[in-house]
């Protein structure tokens, strides 16, 4: 894919980005998880559904925060909860300990192939942070699993606000010291990308079509609409010069 550098992006400072399903592959590493358990405890499921079905309600989860229905509370209970609804639909009745070891397979998610060797590229000439929903312990302990070099981790949980909210974004630039102009977003998701352009962020489009699975659903998109458009964090770091 050809991308040019706009001029526009020559005071760029820093980068933060999205983590799952732009740096991690969350779907293929919950059915590989879910697989191992299913041998280890002798259970047959549907784990590529139920990887998509966690996944489905993450953001109704948020929502609930969102709104102030329901108190702050992070990534990892909002999973738990999520989780426990659904294998409690499938009629699972797994040791507690399972359950709980299981909840914390998003802590152990694996890099896309191209995702470290574009983020030292990148490292190399700006701070690299993530700027995720997931909260603080999960995305260090994923960094270390997968060997992720961020200079920094901002969690929502900093800023008590869930992406999309306006807290995040700002709160990310006003913790790296610059101005949100000299902040990049990198992120497979379109709407992640609409919010932080609308807080002043400059945006850069990663596609990762197999965040869903083969032939699965993508989140529509206009070529043009961001600043920067690729198909990998190496032809990201191709594009900025890195």
């Amino acid at each position: 894919m050809s991308t040019t550098l706009p001029p526009s992006l020559s005071d760029l400072r820093a980068l933060v980005f999205d983590v799952f399903g732009t740096v991690v592959d969350w779907r293929g590493s919950l059915i590989e998880e879910g697989r191992a358990l299913g041998r280890r405890l002798g259970v047959t499921l549907d784990w590529a559904q139920l990887a998509d079905d966690w996944r489905a309600g993450y953001q109704p989860a948020m929502a609930e925060v969102r709104s102030g229905r329901r108190p702050w509370a992070h990534i990892d209970t909002l999973h738990r909860e999520i989780l426990d609804r659904l294998l409690a639909a499938r009629g699972q009745h797994w040791p507690e300990h399972e359950v709980a070891a299981f909840n914390l397979a998003w802590h152990r998610l694996q890099p896309w192939p191209d995702s470290r060797a574009g983020l030292l590229r990148l490292k190399a000439r700006w701070p690299v942070a993530t700027l995720s929903n997931g909260n603080v312990s999960l995305l260090v302990d994923m960094a270390r699993h997968a060997g992720l070099p961020w200079d920094a981790v901002f969690s929502a949980e900093l800023f008590g606000h869930y992406k999309p909210d306006p807290e995040t974004y700002l709160g990310a630039a006003r913790l790296l010291g610059v101005q949100p102009q000299q902040l990049m977003l990198v992120a497979a998701h379109p709407s992640d990308l609409r919010g932080a352009a609308a807080c002043g962020l400059r945006t850069a489009h990663v596609a990762r079509p197999l965040e869903h699975g083969e032939g699965g659903w993508r989140e529509p998109w206009t070529p043009g609409e961001f600043d920067v458009e690729t198909d990998s964090f190496t032809a990201l770091a191709h594009a900025l010069g890195a």
